[in-house]
């Protein structure tokens, strides 16, 4: 249902996502589809646990039944499950969002998307380490859509000052902890919406490890100059291509 483009730098080198075959999701006032709750209580994802029955009102059937995420759970040989779409309704009901009943299960499907993208990006960065256990799994999760990361807060204050490095600011983010061999490691995942293609919307996820440790640091600074460089060596070679290309001209 959905499918991947290539990674983008906008904004600053975010991993960009498209979800395809989506024209019910409403593109025009792009909201989080990523489900928060106001009163959680689940210390994992700081969410309640979600009825499977229809809400008062409700119009439409919706489907219960849960997928199985990619996401393995820590201390636990499961992975993660997502909401079912009727679980998915009846947290945005809770929360008092006009939401068309039709449009849900393209909604659960674009958070699903999302989840699994946002696990692949921590995955590559998990991959610059050797550690003795069977790889990383995730401990918590935590909506955070009113508070700015440091970094998207950096960015808007760039584009204030230089208007044309100016991005909108991401529409989410989510801090997610993972247990790396029995030590926690938080990253910070910034949801941003990007122009759609068509009745198609783009998202861009900036996905990273949160600069509360040395270790993360390190890594951090590692992955932007690999980055700096890598574009580096992509404009020379363009250089010397044009260089030739013109030579070739002249001889002609």
């Amino acid at each position: 249902m959905h499918k991947k483009n290539s990674q983008t730098s906008d904004p600053s080198s975010s991993k960009k996502s498209k979800c395809s075959n989506s024209s019910e999701f409403n593109s025009e006032k792009k909201t989080c589809p990523i489900v928060h709750s106001g009163d959680a209580i689940s210390p994992d994802n700081q969410m309640p646990k979600l009825s499977q029955l229809p809400m008062p009102g409700q119009k439409i059937p919706l489907p219960t039944s849960r997928i199985i995420s990619s996401i393995p759970k820590a201390h636990s040989s499961d992975n993660w499950e997502y909401p079912s779409p009727q679980q998915f309704y009846n947290a945005l009901v809770r929360k008092g969002w006009d939401t068309p009943e039709e449009s849900i299960e393209t909604m659960v499907d674009i958070h699903n998307f999302l989840n699994e993208e946002a696990w692949n990006e921590i995955l590559k960065w998990e991959r610059m380490k050797k550690c003795p256990c069977d790889g990383p799994k995730l401990l918590r999760f935590r909506g955070r859509p009113q508070e700015l990361s440091p970094k998207a807060r950096l960015l808007q204050w760039a584009g204030k000052l230089f208007p044309s490095l100016g991005t909108p600011p991401p529409f989410d983010r989510h801090d997610w902890t993972i247990d790396r061999c029995g030590k926690e490691v938080r990253y910070v995942i910034d949801y941003y919406s990007g122009p759609d293609e068509g009745d198609t919307p783009v998202f861009y996820l900036d996905v990273r490890p949160a600069l509360d440790s040395v270790d993360s640091i390190v890594d951090r600074i590692k992955v932007a100059t690999s980055e700096t460089f890598k574009q580096f060596r992509e404009r020379a070679k363009s250089a010397r291509v044009g260089v030739q290309e013109s030579s070739s001209g002249d001889r002609a």
